[in-house]
């Protein structure tokens, strides 16, 4: 008699069971795309209630957001190490496809950022391999997508196949970046403004903000403005509020001599966290048409363009409104 653990955390939904010679005798689910590693260990103890003996692990092993993910494969490895039994991993895409017998069809797991992980199958085989597609690229698609979470039964049978799975499977990098080196982040402060507006003016040569301005903006509510000090010095500055059902980013600065060090990319993470926290829809923003440097850090942070405002900045001069969704 053979006892499986099955585990997968590669989706909003944390699911774990138990399969006993080909029957999955008991199956328990969470869902909650934040809630992975405060269930999981909840789920597998009730689990071993009904059951405490079990031979092997199967753990999906993705693809998967980057911490959902790793919170499955972790306690999947350390209870398979702790009771001295082996573990085998399985994609979870194969898992979900598992199931199927269509023809031909998609399975695809939530990626955030409005993307999807997915996978193609013809004829009960892989037809092309996993990859990264935006939710738009698959409406009307002419193919059945699944997109229901692996079950313990899939995983559980396909552990016992040779299609195992040794290493998490990562389709895009994790968002997870080191801040730059140095560089101290920290609200504004009202002592701050003389020298923001100085990297403003110098900047913005053309257009720059007044000082009313930034006054006026330090005294406002419900939004974020940080800068960035090194060795005292402020090399940066943004900012973001709230506006109805989204946020909208302000301004985004940094001194030209300390670009390309990731000064943007963490001002840009610590606004996207604040606005989650605001319980808004989307983010927005506004930015020069022809923005080469700008426009590659907003698109791999999932922003998408859905607008131009023709003389925006001045005649002759067109914003692209991008926005980010921060729910769905």
């Amino acid at each position: 008699m053979t006892s499986i653990l099955a585990i997968d955390t590669a989706t909003d939904r944390t699911t774990v069971g138990i399969v006993v010679d080909g029957v999955c005798i008991i199956e328990l689910h969470h869902d909650d795309p934040l809630a992975h590693g405060e269930v999981l260990p909840k789920l597998v103890s009730q689990l071993l209630e009904r059951r405490a003996l079990i031979d092997s692990v199967a753990i999906g092993m993705g693809p998967g957001p980057f911490t959902g993910l790793r919170v499955g494969i972790a306690f999947g490895q350390a209870f398979a190490l702790a009771r001295g039994i082996p573990w085998v991993g399985v994609s979870s895409l194969a898992a979900m496809a598992f199931v199927h017998d269509d023809p031909e069809f998609i399975v695809a797991i939530d990626a955030r950022r409005r993307e999807l992980f997915c996978e193609h199958y013809l004829d009960g085989k892989l037809y092309a391999p996993s990859r990264t597609l935006q939710k738009e690229e698959l409406v009307g698609a002419p193919l059945p997508i699944y997109k229901e979470p692996p079950t313990a039964m899939a995983l559980a049978q396909l552990a016992l196949t040779s299609l195992s799975v040794e290493e998490p499977i990562y389709i895009r990098k994790p968002d997870a970046y080191p801040a730059p080196k140095g560089v101290k982040f920290r609200p504004w402060t009202h002592v701050d403004l003389i020298n923001i507006y100085a990297l403003e003016k110098a900047i913005y040569l053309d257009d720059p903000w007044s000082l009313a301005q930034f006054k006026e903006e330090f005294a406002g509510t419900a939004r974020q403005y940080l800068v960035a000090e090194f060795e005292g010095k402020i090399v940066g500055y943004a900012g973001v509020m709230v506006a109805g059902d989204v946020t909208d980013i302000l301004t985004l600065t940094v001194d030209p001599e300390f670009r390309r060090r990731g000064i943007a990319r963490e001002f840009l993470k610590r606004m996207i966290d604040w606005s989650r926290n605001q319980k808004v829809e989307a983010m927005m923003l506004e930015m020069r048409i022809g923005n080469a440097e700008a426009e590659p850090l907003y698109l791999a942070h999932g922003f998408r363009k859905i607008a131009e405002r023709a003389d925006y900045y001045g005649p002759g001069l067109t914003a692209v409104v991008m926005r980010k969704e921060l729910r769905g």
